[in-house]
């Protein structure tokens, strides 16, 4: 069945409700899901000709129905990992932002998690060295993870840091380095990848106090382990740890696929909702594979450590953000504990 997915322009939220009946295993819900309380946010298709005081009175409407979410997660903690086409295309990347400072505005508390892949092959590539992959990941020798951390943690970071500020907010740049924020340790496979790392432990008490005066935390996934030397984390898994540290409301994995389908060779077979055990079915019956994979552990391990709830959300529909945390239709897959 082809899922329609709802659409929000700039000047308006607007979704369709899909309640198509479904026969559906126990833990899957790929058609019917609510991911919030309140009423479904609905506005009427109209004709080419919509006068300013229509205009103006669908925009009133919007807001008033965004009401109930706004109540629900006001003073919550989200915490959003950035990357992908979110992140290399311009207008998507505005989205994204205006996104976060609007929940910001409206008395979220969003933290930003981000990597930077396309800018550090770019820059890679000026210096004379050549990407390299394995399994998907990037191999790091030294010098690389001397260009990776200028990028992400230099340029990357504090581009996104300025781009928020401009859009009204007030943003606050941090490496995995900062106040020992993460702690790194090297990957099993280091010997193959190099400075790869995993997450050893998260100490989030530099970021509490920045939550709590409203400003938002722009996170690049540059660590250390003891002995200093630095390493490059995996962003998904960083912002999945970061989630469960301080005690978010939601974790949110912006992809550059629509989230977990029932058949990966039907983009119509979205889960919109999903369990745990539900989630490792799939895993194990082989519907979930691939790059995958890591992003549903990370989401798993989070919601196990406390996370409410954690969704792997299409970073291609703009103001996915909103769609996801606003409207109980959402722009991908949300897994439940």
């Amino acid at each position: 069945m082809l899922l329609t997915k709802p659409q929000l322009s700039s000047s308006l939220l607007a979704s369709t409700p899909l309640f198509t009946p479904a026969s559906t295993p126990n833990h899957a819900k790929p058609i019917v899901a609510s991911h919030a309380p309140g009423r479904r946010l609905r506005i009427s298709a109209t004709s080419t000709a919509v006068s300013p005081g229509a205009t103006a009175l669908s925009r009133v409407d919007v807001l008033s129905e965004a009401l109930p979410f706004i109540q629900r997660f006001k003073g919550k903690t989200v915490v959003v990992k950035y990357g992908g086409a979110a992140m290399k295309s311009p207008e998507l990347q505005s989205s994204v932002i205006r996104d976060l400072v609007l929940l910001s505005c409206v008395g979220l508390r969003p933290v930003l998690v981000h990597g930077g892949g396309p800018e550090i092959n770019s820059w890679l590539l000026r210096v004379g060295v050549e990407p390299q992959f394995r399994n998907g990941l990037r191999v790091t020798d030294a010098l690389t993870m001397e260009v990776v951390e200028m990028v992400l943690v230099g340029k990357v970071n504090k581009n996104l840091v300025s781009l928020i500020n401009l859009a009204g907010g007030t943003a606050v740049g941090l490496c995995g380095k900062d106040a020992r924020l993460i702690t790194a340790r090297p990957s099993p496979n280091a010997a193959a990848l190099g400075f790869v790392g995993e997450v050893a432990r998260v100490d989030a008490s530099v970021l509490h106090p920045i939550i709590a005066s409203g400003h938002i935390p722009v996170i690049a996934t540059v660590a250390a382990d003891e002995t200093g030397q630095a390493y490059n984390i995996n962003a998904d898994t960083a912002a999945g740890e970061i989630a469960a540290a301080v005690g978010a409301e939601k974790l949110l994995l912006l992809t550059d696929v629509s989230g977990i389908l029932a058949d990966r060779n039907d983009p119509g077979s979205l889960v919109k909702e999903i369990d745990i055990a539900g989630v490792r079915q799939m895993v194990s019956g082989g519907q979930v594979a691939g790059g995958m994979i890591p992003k549903v552990e990370c989401c798993v391990r989070a919601l196990a450590q406390g996370v409410h709830t954690a969704s792997i959300i299409d970073g291609r529909v703009p103001h996915s953000l909103l769609l996801e945390i606003l409207t109980d239709e959402g722009t991908g897959t949300m897994i439940t504990g």
